[in-house]
């Protein structure tokens, strides 16, 4: 009760724009400040947690947000890609999905791997031809120089790779 009178109070003050006279004015006013940080606040280390998402995988895959993303990160690169087209409903894809971001990171940036959802980017899958998933394409240079359908194990990924970086 003391609680929704007093948010009443404040509420009123702010519409009407003159400060309360109550004697819970200055904790209302307090609230609304923003809080004032010291800059060696902000310089502050990072925190344990967030260093333990920063690893190699994460860094050499990456999701394919649009045509253009795809032209960027994919046809333009310089470095070789592995473009995993896949779908949420697929078993097979999330199978072959983390196996394959464990073998591309095993590369040590010498090879990228885009992921494709083949139901969020259809103009994508359709230009390239894919017709079943999962689907996976070697490009180097914007050109496709390899492709497979369905799961392969590690040693065949790994040779799949190692065809493409050379």
């Amino acid at each position: 009760m003391a609680q929704r009178l007093l948010l009443r109070r404040f509420l009123t003050s702010i519409i009407s724009g003159k400060p309360s006279q109550s004697r819970w004015a200055p904790l209302a006013s307090r609230a609304l400040q923003t809080p004032q940080y010291s800059p060696s606040y902000l310089a502050g280390t990072p925190s344990q947690a967030r260093s333990i998402y920063t690893t190699r995988v994460c860094s050499t895959t990456f999701n394919i947000q649009d045509g253009p993303d795809f032209q960027d990160r994919v046809v333009n690169s310089e470095t070789p890609v592995v473009v995993d087209f896949h779908a949420q409903w697929c078993g097979p894809c999330k199978i072959l999905g983390p196996r394959l971001e464990k073998v591309v990171a095993k590369q040590h940036g010498k090879v990228v791997m885009a992921k494709v959802d083949i139901d969020d980017h259809t103009d994508l899958a359709l230009e390239y031809e894919v017709s079943a998933v999962p689907t996976v394409l070697a490009m180097k240079n914007g050109d496709v120089v390899d492709k497979f359908v369905g799961i392969k194990d590690e040693d065949q990924l790994e040779a799949f790779l190692k065809k493409l970086i050379g």
